[in-house]
């Protein structure tokens, strides 16, 4: 089933993300951190659709969507700027493997931060705490929603910087030895969300660390 929405508002949550608010069907339901597939409804886009996280919680009255613009792909992204008041979106039923399974730790890398956006909020909001959000960048700039993050009870969070000499936050690549010093617990849930090669090598010093399979959770296809 296909849903039209329209934009109700458009902000820039950093240099290149934003933060995009539609109207909300009455019949699109949708669990915390799962995806769609959305088209822009502009000449040339009705036929690429692409996968976003809603970055709403369930319960909200609205549909939001944190999308970073990535001009040198040309593709749906780079258009992300150009959208206005009223213009219009299609989106199809919800998807995802990222679901709430309670309070962990989630390790995300860029615009991978989006299915957490979702699912930390609805922890918020039930009262659930205890959380550790691993934020990896490649400079303090990219960091998405960092005052969101950093004022969130219940939620440590932990940000690591890679390509910045100057940050003031964690410095250098988050590998196993990184994961050692941050991760206690090693039976709680783990999220990850993140480019492809990044998901892989995380997953993999998790297990080497002793989670097992069946406490990882994460997206094929980012």
């Amino acid at each position: 089933m296909t849903y039209t929405l329209t934009l109700q508002d458009i902000a820039l949550v950093t240099h290149d993300t934003y933060q995009l608010t539609f109207n909300r069907p009455e019949d699109f339901e949708f669990e915390a951190g799962q995806a769609t597939e959305l088209t822009l409804q502009k000449e040339g886009w009705k036929d690429e659709s692409r996968p976003f996280t809603m970055t709403s919680r369930p319960n909200d009255k609205h549909l939001e969507f944190v999308i970073k613009s990535y001009p040198d792909h040309d593709g749906v992204t780079e258009q992300i700027p150009t959208l206005g008041m009223t213009d219009q979106v299609k989106v199809a039923d919800p998807f995802g493997a990222i679901t709430d399974h309670g309070p962990g730790v989630f390790i995300a890398g860029g615009a991978g931060i989006t299915p957490f956006i979702s699912i930390l909020r609805k922890q918020q909001e039930d009262g659930t705490s205890g959380s550790h959000l691993i934020f990896s960048n490649k400079t303090d700039k990219d960091i998405i929603l960092q005052e969101l993050w950093q004022s969130m009870p219940g939620v440590e969070t932990t940000f690591v910087v890679s390509d910045q000499k100057d940050t003031a936050h964690v410095k250098g690549r988050l590998d196993k030895e990184m994961l050692r010093d941050l991760i206690g617990d090693t039976g709680q849930p783990f999220y990850i969300c993140g480019p492809g090669g990044m998901v892989d090598d995380v997953r993999s010093a998790l297990k080497e660390m002793g989670v097992a399979e069946g406490r990882i959770y994460t997206e094929d296809g980012w």
